[in-house]
């Protein structure tokens, strides 16, 4: 109805809401008042010469304005105060980067007394910025190790923006996460996505720390129980420490596959009933077992539950004494194994050589040269 009565009033020099209503078949209050506040009409006091709005003097007429002036005159108000955001900006950043000298010598300082290398991050907004920098940043590789099983579908969704910009530049991206992590469907809709533009996922059952290294040159790791805090790490030895720690645990890992056949769900799973079976023959809680292994602390209870129902243990104390002990007769049988096996290959090869297991008794005479070797003076 506002662009009917906008065109309707384009037309004249000016007009009564009783003439706009008569002439458009129906109400235009509401239609006046949308455009008087867009300042598309505006108000007139009395008739124009022409007979425009015969009611007289005294009722209130409206003319059309110009959509360009009705825009200057509606963003006037916007336009002063993106110019005042502005000029509190500049203000702002002078503020801030007057401190940068001071910054700089306090890291040089910190650089020659062997501090400048760890830096505590323990805002969480402050950390998640680090982040995004490090990763805009990044030019060759990005290695990112993420316990606890599958990542919440808000972190996912910023994440994968992130990375898949990342990837578009050519930076290599590789991560690992829990095996738990594969039961998780944003997880697995994440490690398609990126791993369709070439990073590559996969994951380990126990043992795994929360980092991301950038270049190999910057590392953030976790910092014990504080999950949303992190230590910035610079200092190269350590960086490298970190990068030789992911590559271990890389070459053990397993690829994260989107569709798990069964042979593989069947492996991972029984991967990690062996993980909590080693973790209660230790005497682990429940809850540290889950959240070591990236699991809900019921699941970890039905496992163990099962496990216990294995080995025919009544108690938790009486399973990881049961387990313990299987463990060590299984290790002393494997030790004997090898043993028996050495001693086996070692007479083989003696027999083979001619040459005795034990050596002479001191004093024996040794064995003659064989015939035609020359002895040498």
């Amino acid at each position: 109805m506002a662009r009917r009565l906008y065109a309707y009033a384009a037309e004249r020099h000016a007009f009564s809401e009783a003439e706009a209503a008569e002439a458009l078949g129906e109400s235009v209050g509401a239609a006046v008042a949308e455009l008087a506040a867009a300042h598309l009409i505006q108000p007139r006091s009395r008739p124009t010469t022409d007979g425009s709005c015969p009611d007289g003097p005294a009722r209130m007429c409206w003319s059309a304005v110009s959509p360009q002036a009705a825009v200057a005159r509606t963003l006037a108000p916007l336009a002063l105060r993106v110019r005042e955001t502005h000029d509190e900006m500049d203000r702002l950043r002078g503020r801030l980067e007057e401190l940068l000298p001071a910054y700089e010598a306090g890291t040089d300082l910190r650089a020659r007394g062997g501090a400048n290398a760890l830096e505590l991050v323990t805002d969480p907004a402050a950390l998640q910025d680090l982040i995004g920098e490090l990763i805009a940043s990044a030019e060759s590789e990005v290695l990112t190790c993420h316990p606890g099983g599958g990542r919440s579908p808000a972190t996912l969704e910023g994440a994968v923006v992130r990375d898949e910009a990342m990837l578009a530049r050519g930076v290599r991206m590789r991560t690992l996460y829990q095996h738990t992590a594969r039961y998780s469907r944003p997880t697995a809709a994440y490690v398609e996505r990126v791993t369709a533009l070439g990073s590559q996922v996969r994951t380990v059952g126990d043992g795994l720390m929360r980092m991301i290294l950038v270049d190999r040159h910057t590392g953030l790791m976790e910092v014990q129980d504080d999950i949303k805090a992190a230590l910035v790490v610079r200092e190269p030895n350590v960086v490298e420490f970190m990068a030789q720690t992911f590559e271990r645990t890389w070459a053990e890992a397993e690829p994260f596959n989107t569709t798990i056949g069964p042979d593989q769900a069947r492996s991972i799973s029984d991967e990690l009933r062996q993980t909590i079976v080693r973790l209660l023959a230790e005497g682990l809680e429940d809850k540290v077992i889950a959240r070591r292994l990236g699991m809900s602390e019921r699941t970890c209870q039905r496992h163990i539950a099962e496990i216990m129902r294995a080995v025919g243990a009544k108690s938790r104390f009486q399973a990881g004494f049961l387990l313990s002990a299987t463990a060590a007769a299984t290790a002393s049988a494997a030790s004997a194994t090898a043993a028996t096996a050495a001693t086996a290959a070692a007479s083989a090869t003696s027999a083979a050589s001619g040459t005795p297991l034990t050596p002479h008794p001191a004093g024996a005479p040794e064995s003659a040269a064989p015939a035609g070797t020359a002895e040498t003076s």
